[in-house]
């Protein structure tokens, strides 16, 4: 079985090396790994040769964003299976893709959903498990993390790729018509696949609450799912407060 690992980046630098390195460490041998850069100004191509033995596909070029990158290189992966690391994120261990590999073999699911962990200044802040996640939790607010899910790569053939419209939100709206729209099959793996510092758009704090909101509820409704907007905002503040607080 391939999996198929994408990185997208933009002046990345500071952090990508270690992303590089975590891919390289993995013990399982059938990985393609694309990183699709956005045209960087700084040593991420360097960086990158470094890591030319790793790399199966290097793309860089101007890009329309985050989501667009995602897209590109989804369309290039050959693999069964499609998962993402993102370029300040790291594999947790050097077995992910192998237990994931394993775990895909034994169930026959569309995709399987794991945990991740966060951290701050090298502590751990918090687990973020999909053990008792299904799909109707969606309708609150409440997603696997993304970069725990792998997905079979004939759904983007089948269903789509990364609705370009949505400026953070693009990977819930995929979820939203893949899980809940659709119904594909998933399976909890009970695997820990990624470990990434805290921050970003989706979690860098109350300024990011109102998109946040309107772009969940945008998915809902372009989904044909009924929803309660009071339900998602209550979610949305919960989640974005207790990351504040941390």
């Amino acid at each position: 079985m391939k999996i198929s690992i994408i990185t997208v980046c933009y002046n990345s630098a500071k952090t990508i090396e270690a992303t590089f390195k975590s891919v390289e460490k993995q013990d399982y041998n059938d990985i393609e790994y694309i990183v699709v850069d956005g045209g960087s100004k700084d040593d991420t191509l360097k960086l990158a040769e470094k890591y030319s033995t790793t790399i199966s596909q290097l793309v860089s070029e101007p890009d329309k964003g985050l989501y667009d990158a995602m897209n590109k290189g989804v369309k290039l992966a050959t693999g069964d299976y499609i998962g993402i690391v993102n370029s300040d994120d790291e594999f947790a261990t050097s077995t992910v893709i192998s237990e994931i590999a394993a775990f895909l073999k034994t169930n026959a699911v569309d995709a399987s959903i794991g945990n991740i962990t966060q951290h701050r200044d090298g502590k751990l802040v918090r687990v973020y498990s999909s053990k008792r996640w299904k799909p109707e939790k969606l309708k609150i607010g409440f997603m696997p993390p993304h970069p725990s899910i792998f997905f079979k790569k004939s759904l983007f053939e089948r269903l789509g790729y990364y609705d370009l419209n949505f400026k953070s939100g693009a990977d819930y709206e995929l979820i939203i018509r893949y899980f809940l729209k659709n119904r594909i099959s998933y399976a909890y793996s009970g695997i820990s696949t990624t470990s990434m510092a805290m921050g970003g758009i989706s979690s860098s704090g109350m300024s990011s609450y109102h998109l946040i909101t309107k772009e969940i509820c945008n998915a809902l409704k372009m989904n044909d799912i009924a929803y309660s907007k009071l339900k998602v905002q209550l979610r949305i503040f919960w989640k974005v407060w207790s990351l504040i607080k941390k």
